[in-house]
């Protein structure tokens, strides 16, 4: 899942590494940089999500409003619940192999907790179970590949190098003006590159604000340097599943809106300004407040 080609290996090395060197990162939009502006958070007294920061489904901003100023809860969909459940199915078999735990699909499965989930399990049971066996077969070619080249390395050794990442890695935002309880989708660590994970999703040029805050997030707490993003496109149809991945570079540009979009959403909140709707032709169905705003 979050293994490279071989062709994004040689963009990575011989395109964004030495873009990243030559063009480089204003020090004032590192992370570490945290406590002044433009880094600094104008409201000290609002801390939001990573997720209310960076998502563009409604173009005004007005799902921001109605969540934490008009504080109704949105309406969670079947779409919601396919990313939910496939976070989970990744991330916790990642962890599983990480840690040689003896777990199972099926074990797994039985231990989900549908109250959080909304909608039937026998919707969701068969791409959870093709996603599962997908990251497992990754990784153990992986290890399998590793191990021929480092005979006498021991298991802990390997995996630290076939499966470099930290998954579901807890991090503070506060210094950022976020929630104090954010979670890292993946970290390569070996790579240095802030990978998010998208679900049956079509790109867009705002997913990039979700890992580009990460790693400004990432830099603010242990000052390391993240130069290299990533958005993982994954999607289960007709039994397959396919992945895409966007990599790039964490630019000047990129950090800067991602700071225009923080300063704005926190501004929403703290003045308690409704946005306002957007125009009917902007909105989707799959919007969870919809039916908040047309019905």
């Amino acid at each position: 899942m979050y293994f490279l080609s071989d062709i994004e290996q040689k963009y990575l090395l011989y395109q964004l590494l030495p873009t990243a060197r030559d063009v480089g990162v204003n020090k004032e939009l590192r992370g570490w940089s945290w406590h002044q502006p433009p880094l600094k958070p104008y409201y000290d007294n609002v801390k939001l999500p990573m997720y209310a920061v960076c998502s563009k489904y409604c173009p005004t901003g007005r799902d921001v409003y109605l969540r934490y100023v008009a504080k109704i809860l949105p309406v969670l969909n079947s779409k919601v619940a396919l990313g939910k459940i496939i976070h989970g199915v990744v991330s916790d078999c990642l962890r599983a192999f990480i840690r040689r735990c003896n777990l199972d699909f099926d074990s797994w499965w039985s231990s989900v907790r549908w109250s959080e989930i909304p909608d039937k399990p026998e919707n969701l049971r068969e791409p959870s179970r093709l996603v599962w066996e997908f990251v497992y077969k990754l990784c153990e070619a992986r290890l399998a590949e590793v191990s021929s080249r480092q005979p006498y390395a021991s298991e802990l050794d390997l995996i630290a190098s076939a499966a470099p990442f930290l998954v579901e890695h807890k991090i503070s935002g506060e210094l950022l003006g976020l929630s104090g309880i954010l979670s890292l989708d993946c970290y390569d660590y070996l790579k240095a590159i802030m990978f998010d994970l998208k679900v049956a999703s079509e790109p867009q040029e705002w997913h990039r604000l979700s890992p580009v805050g990460y790693a400004l997030v990432f830099e603010s707490i242990h000052e390391v340097p993240v130069d290299v993003c990533c958005i993982v496109y994954l999607d289960v149809k007709d039994g397959k599943v396919s992945v895409r991945r966007d990599l790039f570079f964490a630019s000047d540009e990129l950090r800067q809106w991602w700071i225009e979009e923080r300063d704005r959403k926190l501004e929403i909140v703290a003045e308690g300004k409704d946005p306002g709707m957007p125009e009917r032709s902007q909105c989707s169905e799959d919007c969870m407040y919809f039916k908040v705003c047309y019905e």
